[in-house]
């Protein structure tokens, strides 16, 4: 099984507030992204994620995805999926949109 790694609110504002290079994904429906993401995130859904990520990420990229909430199975599927693939450097913000509410931050909409 692949090990999957997780990261907090804290961490990904670290990241953001470092500059440091990182994809982030959100791996909802389009429909959800739209109505609400974390600001500078895509969005690849999950159920079309292996047939569109060699084309939108780097195997080399740092990858952050994300999905709505702790019980929201998506991102840690999807980070699964990506580890296979050879993406080593992927991550999982377990929190996703709600933790990211939760901790005062805004969402943007498409």
């Amino acid at each position: 099984m692949t090990k999957i790694e997780f990261i907090s609110l804290e961490d990904l504002l670290e990241m953001k507030a470092n500059d440091q290079k990182y994809t982030l994904v959100e791996v909802l429906s389009e429909e959800d992204y739209r109505n609400g993401h974390i600001p500078g995130a895509i969005n690849i859904p999950s159920d079309k994620l292996e047939a569109l990520a060699e084309n939108r990420l780097k195997k080399t990229d740092t990858i952050v995805v994300y999905c709505a909430n702790y019980a929201c199975q998506a991102s840690t599927k999807a980070a699964q999926i990506l580890k296979r693939m050879g993406y080593r450097k992927t991550f999982d913000f377990k929190a996703g949109k709600r933790g990211w509410i939760h901790g005062g931050l805004e969402l943007e909409k498409s």
